[in-house]
């Protein structure tokens, strides 16, 4: 899809120049980023090992609960684990003897194969956040999210060349049945997006949909022998994992499909205050969860998933993009790579409930640590607001912006004969400028991320032009983007096969709004 158009011809002048501009300023765009940083690893061998050992107790000595799921209870007496009622306790090393049939690098393949993405390695991709009730815009204020905004976020997301990913739950469309919304979420992902996505898990039958229309999209033999859909499952922390949760993922597994598996920790409330205690847990739950991924079909697509969290404890809010869970996913990163696992850690987190300055400061803290971390699956990279309970418009196509912009810090500092630049030298000469040297002119329309959102004119001119702050400047930006959309082709046959199903499934139950 062209997301920016080409000048028309007999345009000229300021207005062409800065349109033949934005056509280059995409010129990082990926289908996922391939790092050329180091991941930035904050802790030592021996406290990696005091961390590892207390996970190791917690699993021997306190357990996991894995209630409501009678069959992950008999796959787990079968391997070998100690199991009374519904709490299975390990022995030492027993899960990672398990783990070593995970792979550490998978494909996830979209319809369009030129948006494939690679996850694991040295391999970054960005998605948008996940699983708001409300949305929130600067024209209508905040208000429960409905079909059409779950679709305008797929289509904004498609529209921009700085995420890989088309998400999952974006936002909760509650105007649809509680039980037959999913069934209109991943159409509206494979009608409007054309790159891979993550489909519901809030009940098994719910996943078994998911599955059975990525069958329909990519094929029956092509989806049984590939990775062609994610879901994304939580531990109900504190050391719990549900039957909901694990029907849900075991369905996945069972179809050879990835499993993204995450604690989401809130220090103080479902997890110790302090950090180290709360990695210790969150390894613990995370690698009872891979391993029962394991046991239902070994080699299944596994992502180690992690969000650590904080909370106010004079109020008991939580408390998002503050320092102490973004250094503990440097920790959780060292972890996972030690078990050889994909990684997905951290993202663009905020309390703020405004796209202002507080959301983008919390926000760049939290979303580097993903960085830094080594996370290879980054959800939550765009319009995470109001601690997760709004998905943002203006915040969307801002977080998207930093997005472009760490796509060129995640390249590093590329070192070759054209970089280092000897001939520029010796053409300038000292005390002059490399406006016009031949340099220039060969590198100028790659050698710098052009942002979409900042203002980088005169004071004056920006007075002038009506002293427009960013987030106005990102109402207006979102407003253009979903005007000039357009839906990647959808296979006819494809789509009638998929309404099909749909309408079948849904005439099949009563609608319930619980």
């Amino acid at each position: 899809m062209t997301l920016v158009e080409t000048p028309p011809r007999g345009r000229s002048g300021r207005a062409a120049r800065r349109a033949e501009r934005a056509i280059h300023s995409t010129h990082g765009a990926v289908p996922y980023i391939t790092r050329g940083i180091p991941t930035y690893d904050i802790l030592g061998e021996e406290n990696l090992q005091r961390i590892e050992a207390a996970a190791d107790r917690i699993l021997a000595e306190t357990g996991i609960d894995f209630r409501d799921d009678e069959e992950a209870l008999r796959l787990w007496r079968e391997a070998g684990a100690q199991v009374n009622g519904v709490n299975v306790r390990f022995e030492k090393g027993m899960l990672r003897e398990i783990l070593k049939t995970a792979p550490s690098e998978f494909t996830q393949h979209a319809r369009n194969p030129a948006n494939s993405v690679q996850i694991g390695g040295n391999n970054v991709v960005f998605s948008p956040a996940y699983g708001s009730p409300f949305v929130m815009d600067l024209d209508k204020g905040r208000r429960f999210g409905t079909i059409e905004d779950f679709e305008n976020f797929i289509k904004l997301g498609q529209s921009s060349p700085w995420l890989h990913h088309s998400g999952g739950t974006i936002c909760e469309p509650t105007d649809i049945a509680v039980n037959k919304r999913h069934l209109d979420m991943v159409y509206a992902h494979i009608k409007y997006s054309d790159r891979g996505f993550l489909g519901s898990v809030t009940a098994q039958d719910r996943a078994e949909d998911t599955i059975e229309m990525a069958r329909i999209l990519f094929g029956r033999e092509f989806a049984d022998q590939n990775c062609v859909i994610m879901g994304n499952f939580n531990v109900n922390s504190p050391l719990v994992w549900d039957g909901t949760m694990t029907t849900g993922m075991r369905a996945y597994a069972k179809a050879g499909q990835a499993v993204v598996l995450v604690p989401f920790i809130l220090g103080g409330a479902m997890g110790p205050v302090t950090t180290a205690g709360a990695i210790a847990q969150a390894l613990a739950e995370t690698m009872a969860g891979c391993a029962l991924v394991q046991l239902e079909r070994p080699g299944a697509p596994v992502v180690f998933g992690n969000f650590l969290s904080s909370m106010s404890l004079r109020s008991g809010s939580p408390t998002f993009g503050t320092p102490e869970p973004a250094i503990g996913s440097m920790v959780i990163g060292q972890l996972a790579r030690r078990l050889g696992l994909p990684l997905r850690c951290a993202g663009n987190f905020t309390n703020s409930k405004l796209p202002d300055a507080q959301a983008m400061t919390e926000g760049t803290m939290s979303m580097l640590s993903a960085v830094h971390c080594g996370g290879n699956f980054i959800l939550h990279s765009a319009g995470f607001l109001d601690g997760l309970l709004s998905m943002s418009y203006e915040k969307f196509v801002m977080d998207t912006d930093l997005c472009g912009g760490l796509h060129a810090y995640l390249k590093g500092v590329v070192v070759d004969e054209n970089s280092l630049a000897i001939d520029a030298f010796a053409e300038v000469g000292p005390g002059n400028h490399f406006f016009g040297c031949q340099h220039t002119l060969a590198n100028y329309e790659t050698a710098f991320w052009d942002s979409d959102m900042s203002d980088n004119e005169p004071y004056e001119k920006w007075l002038a032009g009506g002293e427009v702050d960013a987030a106005t400047r990102a109402n207006k930006l979102w407003k253009k983007r979903l005007a000039e959309y357009v839906a990647p082709p959808l296979d006819a046959g494809i789509d009638e096969a998929l309404q099909e199903f749909i309408h079948k499934q849904k005439a099949s139950k009563a609608d319930q709004w619980y």
